[in-house]
């Protein structure tokens, strides 16, 4: 497949495994420069290994960070002040009865399932704007329409994705040659 992403660069938040690595891959398959991201050196390492080994001449970036921390935002619009392509995928999630989940609980999980891609996504989108051309992805989840009973806290942070993805599509309509910039409007969630 050639999605046309050639000299592209995208920022693929928690990019060393699962979803995040595949699309790190795939995205470097389709010739992107993709910076791969994960919280530990050996983690982001390894993933950018695996990546080079089926495709040799991958353009890659290492960005080790705790996006779910403000200041990692910071680092990472310092040290890559323009992308094409932002990936948020960062997240993570724990069976929980509800009555156990304490405020911590509920402040963490919204950190890094949701804050991280606000952050990233109000640094990187100005950008995007002005250059014409970006997209904003968020990789939520079914559990965004059907919350898991035991995990009400995750499943609430995956809607929040999905009504931030929906709000900046509805922003974005009609700011690009293209008639809507890097977004789809989707009718209903799921379909197009």
């Amino acid at each position: 497949m050639n999605l046309k992403l050639e000299n592209k660069t995208a920022l693929v938040t928690g990019s060393t495994a699962g979803i995040g690595f595949a699309i790190a891959r795939s995205l470097a398959a389709e010739g992107t420069r993709v910076i791969v991201n994960g919280r530990t050196e050996e983690r982001v390492s390894e993933a950018i290994a695996a990546i080079l080994r089926s495709r040799p001449n991958a353009m890659l970036e290492p960005f080790v960070a705790d996006l779910a921390d403000a200041e990692a935002t910071i680092e990472a619009a310092r040290r890559f002040p323009s992308i094409d392509i932002l990936v948020n995928n960062l997240g993570v999630y724990e069976p929980k009865p509800f009555e156990q989940v304490t405020d911590d609980d509920w402040r963490a999980i919204i950190q890094t399932n949701f804050m991280s891609g606000v952050r990233l996504s109000r640094h990187y989108l100005p950008r995007m704007k002005s250059a014409n051309w970006g997209r904003i992805i968020f990789i939520s989840s079914e559990s965004a329409m059907n919350i898991p009973v035991e995990m009400i806290h995750y499943g609430v942070t995956k809607t929040m994705q999905v009504a931030l993805a929906r709000g900046l599509a509805e922003m974005t309509v009609g700011t690009s040659r293209y008639g809507q910039f890097g977004a789809c409007r989707p009718n209903s969630f799921g379909r197009r």
